[in-house]
């Protein structure tokens, strides 16, 4: 008895200060499990590229990682959630004025993880744009990039859509975890930066192949896994649309994955481990705005049909004169694009208490979601490229052919991720000279 009464002077403490332990300690987990999806991130890309460039590759996801966290609490953050314009956020919460350790506004969760949570996103979107300028970028000129990028571009669009008075928000589109924000705005972005920095010097003349499949499998595995506190965390709790959140990220992602790996036995005999990563991403991306609003039935339908144009845009892409190297574009932002329209279509108040889509009685939603799904690619494209274009008039974005062609893990950052990789440093060590005796001297092998 005397514990059920300690267990219940527990509760009306949490009740008294506004704070729900409960759903403080799953976003906590939640935060954790989103910040790991950078550095899988950069597993899953070094994979991708050769090997003289996998050190560098990783190493930009880390960095972004660093300098994203850093803008984020000094700036990024107020620009994002503050209450300004429809457009961007004031400057009351810089430097996190005014933030405390008590509960975020509307939320049962203290500001403080509200805030780290928040900034897990902004991190991952900034490294995604890194796939699109691999092997060919120089790394401070992408560490200047990401600061840059986060207040310019994604803090608006996150204002556009997750603050009270975004002008998307108050247009009600729906967007549970991020297709505008993160998805749409990494992938034209990611079109953006490929046309400013250009194309590989060995794009279109020779096959540029992945190194390491199992690098990109497990890193695509390990986003699968932390995208389950992507999308479930942004209940913020861990009742209301969690659970649903939570289910929707395991079966769109397995219904990409079944549906590509049918298209590439149906095109090649074979079912590609580099497909599978990418279908994994591609299912994940596409649910990623909708988690929280569609059935599960829905889910496994969106995951379908998302692979059916990110697919047929990674098929198409190399033959063009687009290096968009890992094909963010097709990944994210054409599988983000996908997802919203689809909360315009099969968005049920049934499941989400939110609102309903066309195909429920409602289709003025579809025309909402279309809105933000053709104002944010116009947005992303233009601002990334402009900021780059600024930025190579500063100084050079893009490291010199000789580097290029040695390998962006020793032009970079003086190291390899393989003793004898593509852009090994051909140097031996000297060898002793050999007296008169020796030099006649047979080896014995």
């Amino acid at each position: 008895m005397q514990d059920l009464i300690s267990f219940s002077g527990l509760l009306a403490a949490v009740t008294k200060d506004g704070i729900d332990s409960g759903a403080t300690a799953w976003m906590l987990v939640a935060t954790a499990m989103v910040l790991m999806m950078t550095p899988a991130l950069g597993l899953f890309y070094a994979g991708l590229v050769r090997a003289k460039n996998a050190l560098n590759t990783f190493m930009m996801s880390l960095g972004a990682m660093a300098v994203a966290s850093i803008t984020w609490v000094v700036i990024g953050y107020s620009l994002a959630f503050d209450k300004g314009n429809g457009f961007i956020g004031d400057l009351h919460n810089v430097f996190l004025r005014n933030v405390t350790n008590g509960p975020r506004a509307g939320l049962h969760i203290p500001e403080l993880v509200f805030v780290s949570f928040q900034a897990s996103f902004c991190i991952i979107t900034a490294a995604l744009i890194s796939g699109a300028v691999v092997e060919r970028m120089r790394f401070g000129a992408f560490l200047a990039f990401v600061p840059l990028w986060a207040c310019l571009v994604y803090a608006p669009m996150a204002h556009w859509v997750w603050s009270s008075d975004g002008w998307l928000a108050n247009r009600h589109v729906m967007d549970f975890a991020g297709g505008v924000p993160v998805e749409m705005a990494s992938g034209f972005s990611a079109l953006a930066a490929a046309v400013v920095v250009g194309a590989r010097k060995d794009f279109g003349r020779q096959a540029v192949l992945p190194h390491n499949g199992v690098y990109a499998l497990l890193g695509a595995s390990l986003l699968w896994f932390g995208w389950f506190g992507f999308n479930a965390g942004s209940a913020f709790t861990t009742g209301g649309q969690a659970p649903l959140a939570f289910i929707n990220t395991l079966l769109a992602p397995a219904a990409t994955l079944s549906v590509w790996m049918l298209i590439d036995y149906l095109r090649g005999r074979k079912a590609t481990a580099i497909g599978a990563a990418t279908a994994i991403v591609v299912g994940a991306v596409g649910i990623t705005p909708a988690a929280g609003f569609v059935s599960p039935m829905s889910a496994i339908l969106l995951g379908a049909l998302a692979a059916l144009p990110a697919y047929a845009l990674i098929v198409w892409r190399p033959r063009t004169r687009l290096d968009e190297t890992l094909d963010v574009l097709a990944a994210h932002g054409l599988a983000g694009f996908t997802g919203i329209l689809f909360i315009g279509l099969f968005a049920q108040a049934s499941w989400n208490l939110t609102g309903n889509g066309l195909l429920f009685g409602n289709p003025i939603q579809l025309g909402r979601q279309a809105l933000a799904a053709g104002a944010a690619p116009v947005y992303a494209f233009a601002g990334t490229f402009v900021l780059l274009k600024l930025m190579s008039l500063v100084g050079r974005i893009r490291v010199h052919e000789a580097d290029e062609g040695q390998g962006l893990d020793v032009s970079q950052h003086g190291e390899e991720a393989y003793t004898h990789g593509e852009g090994a440093i051909l140097f031996r060590p000297l060898e002793p000279e050999l007296t008169k005796a020796e030099e006649r001297t047979p080896s014995v092998v």
